[in-house]
């Protein structure tokens, strides 16, 4: 089940290139064979699947046959090695059928013009518009090594949308404009289908699941034994939080999850507002367990983005997240700035995954730091909010918007607190049943709201800065750092 959700170690091509005299092959092969053994083992103890072209790269008829071969073996970026002098040629012969930008790379060995050779070579690239970039240093150097796997992976994250489906489920939710794409548009930079499906389908899936299914008694009596609290309230109290809508929340949850597996679809979006949060149940608690690495009863899968309010963009910021990182990612509004404590509420309605309350793959652990309380006056059909406060650590954030119909982020490195037991007392000044991460960002408020253009924000643990403006440079999108 859920089988072509599954992450795959990235591919990465490796070629070599050579001097183009006949006489000088075999005197050099050594050399190169030295180190790109040195760079293919170290991709691989990195658990990177590397793809070896078949020969030094040192004529024309190598150079198509291996870029080919690249590019039958479908891999996610190809780094071009330089231990020696090379042909310049050669990287425009074998560039032309590669994913690009090609990753150059060039290890110190002052005893063999390497680094000349990626530097002619990187000039006839440019000549003819082939996309790259240029990494050169002691491949034992953490720093080197750090750029070289940063800009793979850039490029990777950006192949990768290629081919995804989308499932927009529902439609613009409370006029919120910035949660609405164009889908001629994605599939023409992206290279993303969108599905449009109906709400309905969430409803009859759940009630199908309700009547017959077998997965919800399963799932109710885990989260029973391992979330925090469960803070029930009677049938006809103004907020509720019954049994029976925890059950439809459920419902919906493996009514998605159906969806998904019926349909291939590799991240979605529910509108939840006004149908579901009014006449249903509230999508909250469907919504967390997509994006968490694990069923409502535990049982492991992968991480689903979904993003609440059928924000699409939101959706595709976070998958892009999600390939850099392998985690599931955050899904936030920007509530409130806590000047007395420099801190940033990021507040969001109950779609927080799990993940984020205690930072770990155990589901145990991170509900035992969850509550599920009761929804608010803002969704009368009532459900339970997935309510935590998220674990501390340096996060990167970020969001992809649109400025006049052209793509652009805005991202920037921050830290979630750790406010200890302060951390309730805090939350409950905006909001006592929502998730919160308390964060601190490197820019000024100013600066964040002069250049954010968007209620909604995304990102994960970590740093992967760099790996985004790689991203956005294959894409094609502006990319403002802020801090």
């Amino acid at each position: 089940m859920l089988q072509h959700l599954q992450t795959r170690p990235l591919r990465i091509g490796l070629l070599d290139f050579g001097d183009g005299r006949d006489f000088l092959s075999q005197p050099l092969a050594p050399v190169q064979r030295q180190f790109r053994d040195a760079l293919a083992g170290k991709l691989r103890a990195d658990g990177h699947e590397v793809v070896l072209g078949d020969d030094v790269i040192w004529r024309n008829d190598i150079a198509v046959r291996n870029g080919k071969a690249m590019a039958a073996a479908d891999v996610d970026a190809v780094i071009f090695n330089f231990s020696v002098w090379a042909w310049p040629q050669y990287a425009r012969v074998a560039g032309q059928f590669c994913p690009q930008p090609i990753a150059m790379f060039s290890n110190i060995n002052p005893q063999y013009p390497g680094l000349v050779g990626m530097l002619a070579n990187a000039g006839s690239l440019d000549q003819a518009g082939i996309r790259f970039t240029k990494t050169f240093g002691d491949l034992e150097d953490p720093a080197v090594y750090g750029a070289l796997v940063s800009r793979v992976r850039a490029v990777a994250a950006a192949r990768r949308l290629r081919g995804l489906t989308y499932a927009l489920i529902g439609g613009r939710s409370l006029g919120i404009d910035t949660t609405v794409i164009d889908p001629a548009q994605w599939m023409a930079q992206f290279g993303i289908d969108v599905d449009h499906v109906d709400q309905y389908e969430l409803v009859r899936r759940a009630e199908k699941e309700l009547a017959t299914g077998t997965r919800i008694a399963p799932a109710m009596a885990y989260l029973k034994a391992h979330v925090r609290q469960i803070h029930w309230t009677a049938p006809d109290a103004t907020f509720r939080l019954t049994e029976d809508l925890l059950r439809r929340q459920l419902g919906m949850y493996y009514g998605a999850i159906d969806l998904i597996e019926e349909f291939g679809y590799d991240f979605c979006g529910i509108k939840g507002q006004r149908e579901l949060t009014e006449h249903f149940a509230t999508a909250d608690v469907a919504e967390a367990f997509l994006n968490d690495p694990y069923h409502p009863d535990g049982t492991p899968k992968p991480s689903i983005v979904c993003s609440t309010e059928a924000d699409s963009d939101a959706a595709l910021t976070m998958q892009i997240f999600k390939h850099l990182s392998g985690t599931p990612v955050l899904f936030a509004d920007v509530r409130h700035y806590h000047a007395d404590l420099g801190l940033w509420d990021l507040c969001n309605s109950g779609e927080h995954a799990t993940y984020f309350a205690g930072r770990s793959t155990d589901p145990a652990v991170n509900l035992a730091q969850t509550e599920f309380r009761p929804q608010g006056f803002y969704f009368p059909a009532g459900g339970a909010s997935v309510y935590h406060v998220a674990a501390p650590g340096p996060v990167t954030l970020a969001r992809l918007t649109r400025r006049a119909g052209r793509y652009r982020m805005v991202a920037f490195h921050a830290e979630f607190a750790d406010l200890g037991d302060r951390a309730h007392e805090v939350a409950a000044i905006s909001q006592d049943n929502w998730p919160h991460a308390f964060a601190k960002f490197a820019c000024t408020p100013d600066a964040f709201i002069q250049a954010f253009n968007c209620n909604h924000i995304h990102g994960v643990y970590g740093d992967c800065l760099a790996e985004l403006r790689g991203v956005c440079d294959v894409l094609g999108v502006e990319c403002e750092v802020l801090g």
